[in-house]
């Protein structure tokens, strides 16, 4: 007996010692690798806790806001991601058309959008360029071998990408804020628009904080003869392990001398849409997310419905879903969020639009339609 006990201690000394190991390890690959970023500190904290948005360390929604993912829910998402991926991933590289129109100016006075899959998006605009959430890297994480993007025909050449006015994002998840594509584009951004707070990851990567504007929501700036608002969404944020809701989430609002244009970002579904709308719609155009949702976590990922209700709140003549056909990172089938969408556009007679990865086209003049991705199911 006194055998075993000193074989079972020596079993638990073991244990502890690979648990802290790992524990220190993965603390120093976060502390040390420049993809975690920086949450806000010093000045710049204390600048950002004065938001009316901002509460115990830590950032707020406008509404309650929780998954639902106690031990049991998180083992069953577990056991479906390891076991149920049927139809999860394209069963072949999706089609783009990212050379169609080349570099031809967008047809003055309208604006021009290419959709780069998931929530990247360059909007010219006003004789500005503009890109929103310029995820263009090869996986959603901070890792490479994880969250792999679907592949595309021809990959994505990141050099291709003009000369930009501005990068805007939405908030500092790693499918929307992506190191290796800023590293790679910062050079020809002139200015970066952000959230309260996420501009302490670019400030680590080195962009020079004379470049950055971080807007609460309802604050606004002029780009050139536009002005960008920065307005709510319902989520949360976070890159490592202690800096949840760190910094700020936002929805943008574009408007320009003809358009107004609305970005949702990431957003569960809430009030703030009819508020958004209210305020400063209707729009002529809205990019809303649709994907990577699921019951558990429907509180900061619309349900597809929902998405086409949130259009209607905003007063949008057209629509068009994002959030999808890049990523597997949800339980449902890669084409559920779009199948979905369309059935309640149709019912609410609500103009969907959904164009190839890559190709430009203008709002004013854009067709509802083209079930591209039906030849892929």
């Amino acid at each position: 007996m006194q055998i075993l006990k000193k074989y079972v201690s020596k079993i638990i000394i073991f244990l502890l010692v690979m648990v802290s190991f790992l524990i220190l390890t993965t603390m120093a690959f976060i502390n040390l690798s420049p993809q975690f970023g920086n949450s806000p500190s010093g000045i710049h904290l204390e600048k950002i806790s004065k938001s009316p948005n901002y509460d115990e360390g830590q950032f707020i929604n406008l509404i309650p806001t929780q998954m639902d993912m106690n031990f049991h829910n998180g083992m069953g998402v577990m056991h479906k991601w390891l076991f149920d991926t049927k139809g999860r991933k394209p069963s072949k590289p999706l089609p783009v058309m990212f050379t169609k129109n080349g570099n031809q100016p967008p047809p003055n006075p309208h604006s021009r959008i290419t959709w780069y899959g998931h929530s990247a998006i360059m909007l010219e605009m006003d004789r500005l360029t503009l890109f929103l959430d310029p995820m263009l890297g090869s996986a959603s994480s901070p890792v490479s071998f994880m969250s792999k993007r679907f592949k595309y025909e021809k990959p994505i050449d990141i050099n291709s990408v003009p000369k930009l006015d501005a990068v805007i994002l939405s908030h500092d998840h790693y499918d929307h804020l992506d190191y290796p594509t800023i590293m790679k584009l910062k050079e020809r951004v002139t200015h970066f628009y952000t959230p309260l707070g996420v501009g302490s990851h670019l400030k680590r990567w080195g962009i020079d904080e004379s470049i950055i504007t971080e807007l609460d929501w309802w604050e606004s700036v002029e780009i050139g003869n536009l002005k960008l608002i920065a307005a709510p969404a319902r989520h949360f944020s976070g890159r490592g392990l202690s800096d949840r809701n760190k910094t700020q989430w936002a929805s943008w609002i574009i408007n320009g001398a003809n358009e107004r244009i609305y970005f949702s970002g990431d957003s569960g579904y809430g009030p703030h849409f009819k508020e958004i709308g209210d305020k400063f719609g209707p729009f002529d155009f809205a990019m809303i997310e649709c994907g990577q949702y699921n019951e558990l976590w429907e509180a900061i990922h619309m349900m597809p419905e929902q998405t086409i209700q949130a259009s209607l709140d905003l007063g949008a003549n057209q629509m068009m879903p994002i959030h999808w056909s890049a990523f597997n990172l949800s339980l449902h089938s890669w084409t559920e969020p779009v199948v979905r969408a369309s059935k309640a556009a149709h019912k609410h007679n609500v103009k969907m639009i959904t164009p190839i990865i890559g190709e430009q086209f203008s709002p004013a003049f854009s067709k509802a339609g083209n079930f591209w991705w039906s030849e892929l199911l």
